[in-house]
């Protein structure tokens, strides 16, 4: 009756998750839309939208991502597709990788930043595929 032909696949693109101030979440997140962060959250971020970590954000572990928007804190390699914007608040320590940057003044960038397309494309692509491992894994669809 039911066939895997009609199956109807949703678009989580502009969905947002968020972890609250006052919320600390140890582990790692895949996530196929946009998330934000004003609470702490250690692990391994996989987000194929954006990511934002608020004034009172923090992030100690790895971020893949489209693109970034930071004004908290991040302990980490970020790996951006396209933008990386660093807030006058934000503090980055880690390694960066992304095609473009911007920094406003006042922004703390303790980091080595490698930016070019070729390898930040890799890098996600990489992530995608680990990404629908995983999805398949837990049989998701």
């Amino acid at each position: 009756m039911f066939s895997a032909k009609n199956e109807i696949k949703q678009d989580f693109s502009n969905e947002q998750n968020k972890i609250a101030r006052g919320t600390k979440i140890i582990g790692n997140i895949l996530s196929e839309g946009a998330i934000r962060i004003d609470g702490e959250f250690e692990g391994q971020i996989e987000a194929k939208g954006k990511v934002v970590i608020g004034k009172t954000g923090f992030v100690k572990g790895d971020i893949y991502c489209d693109s970034a928007d930071i004004e908290g804190k991040t302990l980490g390699n970020l790996n951006v597709r396209s933008v990386l914007s660093l807030k006058g608040t934000a503090t980055i320590s880690g390694d960066v990788i992304t095609e473009r940057l911007v920094v406003e003044t006042g922004a703390q960038f303790n980091a080595t930043c490698k930016m070019g397309a070729p390898d930040v494309k890799s890098l996600i692509d990489g992530s995608k595929e680990k990404f629908k491992e995983v999805k398949k894994a837990f049989k998701v669809q």
